[in-house]
């Protein structure tokens, strides 16, 4: 008699894990299972709670597509899993109240269903889907806490008033913080040393993707600087953090190796996050929602739509 595999079995267990690892991992567009490890560690030592859910928002989104019957080369990959990641670390920041780690855990079960919807409706656009869902999905659940008591978004994404705005760049800038800082604020984190575990995962996982990396993030804070960002936000890597996605992706993922302009195009795809950033928190102020990931995407299928016809860009 032949037994159905239990997801505990050795055959089946260590999989799923290596899997659930490159979700982890597939949030900086990187297919490792020992990157995937250093960013939750990286995530664990500056929250153990949040290192948690991004460990079992990784877990819920490929036991969903698993149990969905996804293709199995893209749940081993991480493809299923990543933006699930990201949605629970989001909701578990950005919300306040007695359920958030159950809407967290839910919202990541729910990314990875959005992921596969957007996957086929995109399939013939042939243009990645990137942190498409996990952005849509987070602002809805956001906005959706101004109707329900028991859960509420966090006062640090309260409404702002446009007409009272002003910009402060008092304080200095803090170069090798602000570099480094870009890679923590991918997965939501201000500390150093988690910073620096992130860089590392990524170089880990290729030279070549650490130095693009590093340049974006360079290329942002200068950026950010000459056009007079607010100086507490470069520092904290806020203008970094998209900076970084996009370059990787314009660079290296998404680009042919025939391509010698490929790290030009990611420069100037990354130093394009800046006002794209600064434009989108203005826009989203008044309905109190982060910027997230959005100038990334917005960025990268920029330019990566417009390399059908313009090849070598």
């Amino acid at each position: 008699m032949q037994t159905k595999p239990n997801i505990l079995n050795k055959g089946v267990f260590f999989p799923f894990v290596s899997a659930s690892l490159k979700g982890i991992s597939q949030v900086f567009l990187i297919e490792n299972v020992i990157t995937g490890l250093l960013i939750l560690i990286a995530i664990t030592i500056t929250s153990f709670y949040l290192g948690i859910i991004a460990l079992l928002s990784s877990f819920i989104g490929t036991l969903v597509a698993k149990l969905g019957g996804a293709d199995e080369k893209s749940i081993n990959q991480g493809l299923l899993g990543f933006n699930s990641v990201v949605t629970g670390i989001a909701l578990a920041i950005f919300l306040t109240g007695p359920y958030v780690w159950f809407v967290a855990l839910v919202g990541s079960a729910v990314a990875t269903i959005f992921t596969a919807a957007m996957n086929h409706f995109m399939k013939k656009t042939e243009v990645p889907i990137l942190t498409t869902p996990f952005i849509i999905l987070t602002w809805f659940i956001l906005l959706s806490t101004y109707n329900f008591k028991n859960i509420n978004i966090s006062s640090k994404l309260m409404p702002q008033d446009l007409t009272t705005w002003e910009i402060n760049i008092v304080g200095e800038i803090k170069l090798i913080e602000a570099i480094i800082h870009g890679f923590g604020q991918i997965v939501f984190l201000d500390d150093t040393i988690s910073g620096i575990l992130l860089f590392i995962a990524v170089f880990l996982a290729g030279r070549k993707l650490g130095f693009y990396a590093v340049i974006g993030s360079v290329s942002a804070v200068i950026i950010a600087y000459v056009l007079g960002a607010e100086h507490t936000l470069i520092t904290a890597g806020l203008y970094g953090y998209n900076a970084i996605l996009t370059i990787i992706a314009v660079s290296a993922v998404f680009n042919s190796e025939n391509n010698r302009f490929a790290l030009f195009s990611g420069i100037i795809a990354a130093c394009l996050t800046i006002p794209i950033t600064a434009s989108i928190s203005i826009f989203l102020l008044p309905y109190g929602l982060p910027t997230l990931t959005m100038p990334f995407v917005l960025c990268t299928w920029f330019f990566l739509a417009a390399r059908r016809f313009l090849p070598n860009l």
